[in-house]
């Protein structure tokens, strides 16, 4: 299952029915669990722990140092989950010393063509950054998030749990669970279509609109909008969701 020109490091370590393609490069102190599949050239490096059933497609260039100048070699790392597709040209680097030390991807994560995942970042799980998306460092994505093409995020935005980015969109501002950010940057209602294919029950995706309104329909400042969301009687965890995430963003929520 290992190609005769790939390069593998003798301290790798590798899990059952791995498959490793022409001129690939698995550098020191990478470890591989079962099933992974890596079509040719893609080169991994550093401190990098894959699990199971990750299929790595051509050029991809995974666990490299970071484009950071105050980056000095520190040991960092890079930990993905299971069940992930790293389409054509993907790049991931490692963590900084700056932050903890590590970039975390979690499972079921569809990665599409040359999308780049800078230091720091952390990737819930069941998300999709589509062809070209960039995240700066220190950017934290949810789970079931859908990141249209050639999206951006600047360093230190969250972009919350079932969100929807439009295509060619820069968020400079954190963007709140369930909400849809359109392609003039700015929100355009909750996310009701995935929240129906996810299994949503009609009376949450109604409270959760109901909680949109409060945060970005009634002239409410975020504390505000914040105090009214806790106040909505018979919350559900969603609500607390979206709550906590207003609460506690540091960059502010995009308006």
């Amino acid at each position: 299952m290992i190609h005769s020109t790939a390069i593998i490091h003798s301290s790798v370590k590798l899990g059952e029915n791995v498959s490793i393609g022409p001129f690939c490069v698995i550098d020191a102190d990478v470890s591989i669990g079962d099933n992974c599949v890596f079509e040719s050239h893609v080169v991994v490096k550093g401190k990098t722990t894959i699990g199971k059933n990750n299929h790595f497609y051509q050029f991809g260039s995974i666990g490299e140092d970071c484009q950071d100048k105050k980056y000095a070699g520190e040991p960092t790392e890079l930990i993905i989950g299971d069940n992930n597709i790293f389409r054509e040209g993907v790049t991931v680097h490692r963590g900084t010393i700056q932050d903890k030390c590590v970039t975390i991807i979690g499972s079921n994560n569809l990665i599409m063509t040359y999308v780049h995942i800078a230091h720091d970042c952390v990737i819930g799980s069941n998300s999709i950054l589509a062809t070209h998306a960039t995240l700066a460092g220190h950017v934290h994505v949810g789970d079931w998030v859908i990141m249209g093409g050639m999206t951006a995020a600047h360093q230190f935005c969250h972009i919350g749990s079932h969100s929807f980015v439009a295509g060619g969109v820069i968020a400079f501002r954190d963007v709140p669970p369930f909400v849809m950010l359109g392609d003039d940057s700015t929100p355009k209602g909750i996310n009701s279509e995935g929240l129906r294919r996810r299994g949503f029950e009609p009376e949450t995706i109604l409270q959760i609109k109901r909680a949109y309104k409060i945060l970005y329909r009634s002239g409410n400042r975020a504390e505000e909008a914040v105090e009214k969301l806790r106040e909505m009687p018979d919350a559900s965890p969603e609500i607390n969701m979206l709550a906590d995430f207003v609460s506690n963003s540091s960059r502010g929520i995009v308006r």
